[in-house]
């Protein structure tokens, strides 16, 4: 069984970017899912098609979180379509993890861009967005109670685990935790897209690395 560590921040309901609701904002799923589609509470959702949400098993012992939905999510409507989703398919089946019976979603669920020529290009979401629909990452945890929380990316991590929190420093840790039994941070997926050719196969298998650590849960 992998080693369990306590983060050395404070307790995640704690360092969060903002606070936690008493109680979801829906008593299922399917209801969250359906008040979030007419979510404004920021500005993010004028220049989006559509609010992406969570998507995945309804008794999960497995949550993904991400950033936010991309290009493809966008028009699609559902998180990890794209090619970053295409790869965590893959690490996942090459660390034995069948991702249907995972939840999947992101930190923001509107599609936050910037043109550039006819491509619409990812922007990163910032403090107050992350935190207006904060809420709703909130409910999905509370209503699915996964037994690990798995944040891919900085800005997940950051979010669930407080602002001084570093996935280079921690990554791949089985931590204990307020938000689920365990937490565990490691790169996103889209990071290895972006690495250079060189290296792109060793990230990719150290990520596959981190994903067996999960197989307990599988």
């Amino acid at each position: 069984m992998p080693k369990v560590t306590k983060p050395k921040s404070t307790r995640a309901s704690k360092t969060s970017a903002a606070p936690q609701p008493s109680l979801p904002l829906a008593t299922t799923i399917d209801a969250a899912r359906d008040r979030a589609a007419r979510c404004k509470a920021c500005d993010l959702y004028k220049n989006a098609t559509q609010t992406v949400f969570g998507d995945g098993a309804h008794k999960p012992k497995i949550m993904f979180v991400g950033e936010q939905p991309g290009d493809q999510e966008d028009q699609q409507g559902r998180p990890f379509v794209g090619p970053a989703g295409k790869l965590l398919n893959s690490a996942l089946e090459k660390a034995g993890i069948d991702r249907a019976k995972t939840y999947v979603t992101n930190t923001v669920k509107h599609f936050k861009w910037e043109p550039r020529g006819k491509r619409r290009i990812h922007k990163k979401p910032n403090g107050t967005e992350i935190a207006a629909c904060r809420p709703w990452l909130n409910t999905e945890i509370a209503l699915l109670k996964p037994e690990v929380v798995v944040c891919l990316g900085a800005t997940a991590a950051q979010a669930l685990l407080g602002r001084t929190f570093r996935v280079t420093q921690r990554r791949g840790e089985l931590m204990k935790s307020s938000v689920a039994p365990f937490i565990m941070a490691t790169i996103h997926p889209s990071s290895i897209l972006r690495a250079p050719e060189q290296t792109r196969h060793s990230e990719m298998a150290r990520f596959i690395d981190d994903l067996k650590k999960l197989t307990q849960f599988a």
